[in-house]
């Protein structure tokens, strides 16, 4: 018996309703979205001397959003007649954007006058992330790094001056955990300095290794909320040397050490952190090898970890 069209077109939507119908009951599992962006920390490939603008073709061609530089690479670029506007725009084309980069500023040292010279710095320093389009600055404790008897809460009035030359340029500070270092190796520590500097841009730079190397752990990451951070490094280290003799040449890429990754993501994203992770590396071996390939890899390697976290 032969068709009608009319009967071969309704019998094609009523297999369309039925499949739709399906479908609804039994849809597809949702595969989840990314929650993160991923950025490349120039010190992953420093021990390749690339120019900086370099650094920035190679991001964008090995898969990054997004490239963290450090601003001796800056000054660099400056000093062999390069124009920081032509970096923007070079960031820009390449589809990257400056979340934040790497300063060692004396902000928080007790002598008044290298406090004064190092808040200087700061804003010379912030004034060229900005120029870049970059949006944050690290705020390690440089200069205190061997002094065991810091005011925390002077720290906090000191961050707090940083925080609002920061606010008048568009750039903002991050109160950065230092392991290795005597004062503000811990996450509490930075967390205090953070809240006590009573100022709506306050925020902390967290960093997997740092937290181990300072006996932090990860524990309290839960505890924190989006809004105190916007970047976080990440890398993985092994389980020898221990957390008093491991240095940073020991980073390795992310899920090739012990560090409880996923579980950390995790609770990161609990915490409503939708940020940055920056993949910041000093491995010896790591500098020897094809900077791409190593670029790529770390990338890899992060997406890995961020999805074991998404399956439970």
């Amino acid at each position: 018996m032969s068709l009608t069209r009319r009967q071969v077109l309704g019998g094609m939507a009523a297999t369309a309703v039925t499949a739709s119908t399906a479908t609804a009951q039994n849809p597809a599992p949702a595969r989840p979205a990314d929650p993160f962006v991923y950025c490349l920390n120039t010190s992953t490939i420093r021990g390749q001397n690339l120019p900086i603008a370099d650094e920035v073709d190679l991001a964008a061609k090995a898969g990054y959003q997004a490239i963290e530089p450090w601003i001796g690479e800056l000054q660099t670029y400056v000093k062999n007649g390069g124009d920081l506007r032509d970096l923007a725009k070079r960031i820009s084309d390449a589809g990257l954007r400056v979340p934040s980069a790497i300063g060692f500023a004396e902000w928080i040292v007790d002598d008044e006058a290298k406090r004064k010279q190092g808040l200087e710095n700061a804003r010379r320093d912030m004034d060229m992330v900005r120029t870049i389009g970059g949006a944050r600055i690290a705020a390690p404790p440089s200069g205190a790094t061997n002094q065991n008897d810091l005011s925390l809460t002077r720290a906090a009035d000191r961050y707090r001056e940083l925080l609002e030359i920061g606010g008048r340029i568009g750039v903002t500070p991050m109160v950065e955990v230092w392991g290795f270092s005597r004062s503000l190796s811990r996450l509490g520590e930075c967390a205090m300095v953070a809240i006590e500097a009573k100022h709506p841009q306050a925020c902390i730079l967290a960093d997997v290794y740092h937290l181990h190397k300072g006996g932090s752990g990860f524990e309290g990451i839960k505890l924190l909320s989006a809004a105190s951070m916007h970047v976080f490094h990440m890398n993985d280290y092994p389980n020898q040397p221990g957390r008093t003799e491991i240095t940073d040449a020991h980073r390795v890429y992310p899920g090739d050490g012990v560090a409880p990754l996923p579980n950390l993501l995790r609770e990161l994203r609990q915490t409503g952190f939708r940020g940055v992770l920056s993949l910041e590396l000093f491995n010896r071996d790591y500098w020897k090898q094809d900077p791409l390939a190593v670029a790529r890899t770390g990338l890899d390697k992060m997406r890995a970890v961020v999805r074991e976290s998404l399956q439970k």
